[in-house]
């Protein structure tokens, strides 16, 4: 009997035979294009990008959600550089609030052209979301943070709702607060021993109407990279409530990527 991973490659096989015998087709991305490879936040999963991704896919553009597990930056960079290591050609690497602080690690990858921080963190060389904010007052939206006996967060049906996105429908924030990815609490204390943004031309969407990251701290932190900045009237989660501008800035950062 064959082995679950010689028929998986058998499979793959006989279906891309199949594909070219009955002469079926599809768009394929131009080799050129980079692939835009998103990360999303805490209190989130991969499914926080699902109104940015046709929108880049209608570009042309191949576009990968990573799926972190949000139980240490260690276990996020490593998830997000597996996703990395996948790829052939240049990437683009966006990160949504927490995964600013991934991105700024594993951006160091050979294949990452450029960055995009969506209403994210960005941390220098040594520092930790801790060190990041503390000279900012404490966003609304942590008072509705629950912590569960082993130290993972999760935000209320009204923490999601009224802070994280306020401006997105409610039939929508019901969906975000079910299937939000539990973080572990730790992960806002420990420290990039890197920042690819130093080496890498960065974008940052500003999220005006922020209730989990200052405003002001999103613009501090988007001047200290030097990055193109675009601001928008917006919550915490652009992506979803403003796809159509998130999908701009990407797509900037996609034409202007080195080759």
């Amino acid at each position: 009997m064959r082995s679950f991973t010689q028929r998986a490659v058998f499979a793959a096989a006989m279906g891309g035979a199949a594909l070219a015998s009955t002469g079926a087709s599809s768009e394929i991305p131009d080799a050129q294009k980079p692939t835009v490879v998103l990360v999303h936040g805490a209190f989130a999963d991969g499914s926080a990008w699902n109104k940015v991704i046709p929108l880049l896919q209608e570009k042309g553009l191949t576009v990968v959600s990573v799926q972190n597990p949000l139980t240490s930056l260690a276990d996020d960079v490593a998830t997000t550089r597996r996703m990395l290591d996948k790829q052939t050609g240049p990437v683009v690497l966006v990160g949504h609030s927490w995964g600013g602080v991934v991105i700024t690690e594993a951006g160091q990858h050979e294949r990452v052209k450029s960055l995009v921080y969506v209403a994210a963190f960005a941390p220098s060389e040594g520092q930790s979301v801790a060190d990041v904010s503390k000279d900012y007052p404490t966003p609304s939206g942590f008072e509705h943070i629950l912590a569960d006996k082993e130290g993972f967060l999760t935000l209320s049906l009204e923490g999601v709702a009224k802070h994280l996105a306020q401006d997105v429908p409610a039939d929508q924030t019901r969906l975000m607060a079910a299937t939000q990815g539990p973080v572990r609490g730790k992960n806002f204390e420990e420290k990039v021993t890197a920042a690819a943004w130093k080496a890498k031309p960065s974008w940052y969407v500003v999220s005006e109407q922020d209730h989990m990251i200052q405003p002001a701290l999103q613009k501090a932190m988007a001047k200290k990279i030097s990055a193109h900045v675009v601001s928008l009237p917006a919550g915490h989660t652009p992506q979803i409530s403003q796809p159509a501008e998130v999908a701009k800035v990407i797509l900037a950062a996609t034409a202007d990527a080195p080759k």
